[in-house]
């Protein structure tokens, strides 16, 4: 490379840092190229990324943002897995690292804070940005469901009342 395609690759990788609600480095050492697709594809269905970049440059692209704090992950054959979602990149990656053992999650950042291994793990357990909406959703409407409920209860009562009258004068 050099040194224009150098400056735009910190350049991009800065606004994909300064972007991203979630970032996670890896080392992918030893993954064939079948099995990085795999995982680019299970990335990219999430909305998420996974990106390999020299070290030299992600450090330089991570100064002035929010994962400044992580720069001495990157040591070694680094991937960077990263998605607006602060949920769907962690996810994906921890799943993936459980069926391919060649992928060693080292940390990542999330929203400003700084995660070790166990707290991308913690991270990947939650329910993702859409299930939280849902979820929302359900117990928004749960309670509407319940008063039309309440409110039909009596008429169904008095319905059956008079049923019942008019079945006794009948016999």
């Amino acid at each position: 490379m050099d040194r224009t395609q150098k400056a735009e690759m910190v350049k991009s990788l800065n606004g994909l840092f300064a972007d991203a609600g979630a970032v996670v480095v890896a080392h992918y050492s030893g993954m064939t190229v079948a099995q990085m697709g795999e995982l680019r594809s299970r990335l990219r269905k999430a909305g998420a990324s996974f990106r390999v970049a020299k070290n030299r440059l992600a450090v330089r692209a991570i100064e002035g943002t929010q994962a400044q704090a992580i720069g001495d992950l990157f040591k070694g054959p680094t991937g960077i897995a990263y998605s607006k979602d602060p949920v769907a990149a962690p996810k994906i990656l921890v799943a993936y690292a459980k069926e391919n053992t060649k992928l060693k999650i080292l940390g990542g950042i999330a929203v400003g804070s700084v995660l070790n291994v166990e707290g991308v793990k913690a991270l990947a357990e939650l329910p993702s940005l859409d299930q939280l909406r849902s979820k929302i959703i359900g117990l928004l409407q749960a309670p509407a469901t319940k008063v039309a409920g309440v409110l039909q209860a009596p008429a169904g009562g008095l319905a059956r009342v008079i049923s019942a009258h008019a079945n006794k004068q009948a016999a």
